[in-house]
This record gives C-alpha cells, structure tokens and sequence, in this order.
C-alpha cells in the first residue's frame, strides 16, 4: 500500500498534465474524473459481495494487475503521440471500474491477517502512510518524475508500484477466511449486505449522516478554499500547497497518537463527537481572515477526521461479521464519494447566493449538526439503547 499510493500521488500529477496536453480546457479534465469515479461507485456493491464470495487477496491482485496494464498501456500510447482524449478517457473508465473491486476487498482482508487486539495499529498505521504517500511524497515525486522523464515515464513507474503491490499480495499467506455462502447470485448477496446494515443501528444512521454531511461541506471544502486562497487573499498555489501540508501533518500526528495509544471503550462516541468536531472546523474556513487561521482549520479538521476514520475502520473489522465485511465496506465507500459530483454541482450556486464565507461557516455548522444527530438515535430493534451505546 505504501508504494501503491505513492504512485498513486504521482498519477494525479501525470494525468493532469496529460489531460492538459491533449486538451487545455478545465472541462475535458472534469470529463475523465467523472469518467473514472462513476464505474467506481457503479461496480462498489457488486465489488463488496465478489469480495464476500472469493479470496481477497486474489481480487485485489487482479485489480492491481488491470490497473498497471492500463497504465502502461496508457504510457505506450502517450510515447507513441498516438493517445487521444477518447482513449484516456477509456482508460478511466476501467481504471475507476477495477477500483471499486480492489477497496472493498483491502479493508475487508485486515482483520483475516491480524488479531483484534491489533486492529487499532493497523488502520493508525493505515492513516499515517495515507496522507505522506498520497497527498505529499506522491504529488511532489509526479511533478519531478513528469519534468524528468515526461508523462509516460511517469505513468511506466505507477504501473511498476502496482507490481509491488501484486507481488506483496503474492507473498501473503490466506487466514481466517470466511466467505459467503455460494450459489446464491450477487445481487441476492447484495440484498443480504444492505439488510444487515439496515438492521444495525450504528451502520444504518453512520452512513446516512455521514452522506448527507459530505454532500454539505465536502463541494464547498474543496471548491471554495482555493478560490478563497487565490481571489481573496491574494496567495498562490505555494500557500495553498502549506494549509493543505499542515492538515496532512495533523492527520501524521493524529495516526501516531491513537497507534500508541488506542481508541477509547465507547469506540462509535468516540466517533462521533471528533467527526462532528471535524465538521465545525469546516466553519473556521470561513472564518478565517488570513493564512494562518486556513492552516489552523486545516489541521483541525483533517486531526479530528483521522482521529475518526481510524474509530470507524476499527469498529467496522471488529463487530461486522468476516463474510459481510467486504459488502458493509463496499457500501462505505459507496456512500463517502456518491454523492461528491452533487456536492460539487451546489457548491457553485450556493456560493454565489449567500457567498463565499457563509457557504463554508452553514456547511460547518448544518453538517456538524448531522453528524452528531444519530448519537442519540434509539435503535430499529426498539431497545432503550441508543446508537453509541451499540458497542
């Protein structure tokens, strides 16, 4: 994982470029995102119950060894002068597609190679390589590696780091496995994932709060920071590069603190009180009159949501069943990016309606809100338990 998302960081630095090269407009970039991130969310149910059915381990090597084939393929093709946009954007498509196969499948394989006891660890561990490989070593390793040897020479060293990937899979002894029952069709075994998170509280209402809350701030979050940077205080891309570099050290320290620590014993309170935390901080953007109170929201807010995410994988490995966790996930990742495009489509209207400032500081506020809302919701089963007391 750690290689893999280095190349990953370095893919988002190639693909632009590429995408600029063959076409210089905003629209054809947007065009091979949603490209890529539609077949994602399209196959993320059936990639969770494939994931329930088979070894994951095997899954995640075949998406690996789809995605580096592609991208050397797309190398080829860039080095040749031959690649078009209709071809790239085709790329995406499988590329986005073999993804939805590989996440559920990696989250739901941790729990069969470690211990409970060591969960916590692992996904501190998880989040402290996450945003060093992903959103710092990887991004500025691509804007050498593409002065250097150029976009295919980028691309040809993403697709060897899928290797590695594969070849770690390769090394990994199976243990632990229990899968879902066979000769029953992937949609039923959907329809078996989506009833069990319906009849489980601390499920059903996280991942409900959880889409509406990333359809509140996550558009204006990623849209409006920049604009703000650039228009309203006058700053470059380096600036931006510092509050985006200051969250990522949040998130490092963070995922060292709880690693050496733990999660405390009331794990889905725990969750809830540091995202709804995370989620007010969203309001210190709009808040903010000046680079240091951007850096400072964004270290607040990218702290607490580690601090979360890590609550949330753990809870997730420990308390959902070995042969539904890969569809539990899947409908996790279903529900963190299906409803971006909306986010983002909102964010621009919105804005120009109440402005800037008050976008962000109502995405705070209404979102944290939501967030926190399901800590007192009674469970489906009609106990006098609420949800965090569940676990």
């Amino acid at each position: 994982m750690s290689v893999s998302l280095l190349g990953d960081g370095v893919f988002l630095v190639a693909l632009a470029w590429q995408v600029y090269a063959l076409s210089n407009a905003p629209t054809a970039l947007g065009a091979v995102g949603i490209a890529m991130t539609v077949p994602t969310i399209t196959c993320l149910l059936i990639g969770g119950a494939v994931s329930d059915r088979h070894d994951r381990r095997r899954i995640m090597f075949a998406a690996d060894c789809v995605r580096g084939l592609l991208l050397a393929g797309l190398a080829a093709l860039s080095v040749a002068g031959v690649l078009t946009l209709a071809e790239l954007i085709g790329v995406a498509m499988v590329y986005g597609a073999a993804t939805a196969f590989f996440d559920p499948a990696s989250d739901a394989l941790v729990p069969e190679l470690l211990p409970d006891d060591l969960l916590a660890q692992a996904n501190s561990l998880d989040q402290l390589i996450r945003p060093v490989a992903l959103r710092l070593a990887g991004p500025a390793l691509g804007g050498i590696l593409v002065g250097v040897l150029g976009v295919a020479g980028a691309l040809d060293i993403d697709a060897a780091t899928f290797a590695v990937s594969a070849g770690a899979l390769l090394a990994m002894s199976p243990a632990r496995q229990v899968r879902a029952q066979g000769g029953r069709s992937v949609a039923r075994e959907i329809g078996t994932g989506l009833r069990y998170v319906r009849s489980h509280a601390w499920l059903w209402a996280t991942l409900i709060s959880a889409a509406v809350a990333y359809l509140l701030f996550m558009g204006p979050t990623e849209v409006l920071l920049p604009f703000i940077v650039k228009n309203r205080l006058h700053a470059g891309a380096g600036d931006l590069g510092l509050i985006f570099g200051a969250g990522g050290l949040g998130s490092l320290a963070c995922a060292l603190f709880v690693g050496q620590v733990g999660l405390p014993r009331r794990t889905i309170t725990f969750i809830y009180l540091v995202w709804t935390l995370a989620t007010l901080a969203v309001a210190g953007y709009g808040l903010a009159t000046g680079l240091w109170g951007l850096m400072l929201a964004s270290v607040a807010f990218n702290t607490l949501e580690t601090a979360g995410t890590i609550g949330w994988m753990t809870a997730k490995q420990r308390h959902v069943p070995a042969s539904l966790l890969g569809r539990v996930s899947s409908l996790d990742w279903l529900i963190s990016i299906g409803l971006l495009p909306v986010s983002y489509a909102l964010t621009g209207p919105v804005s120009a309606a109440l402005g800037l400032r008050a976008t962000l500081v109502g995405a705070g506020l209404l979102g944290a809100a939501v967030t926190f809302a399901p800590l007192r919701l009674t469970p489906v089963d009609g106990k006098k338990r609420y949800v965090s007391e569940a676990l």
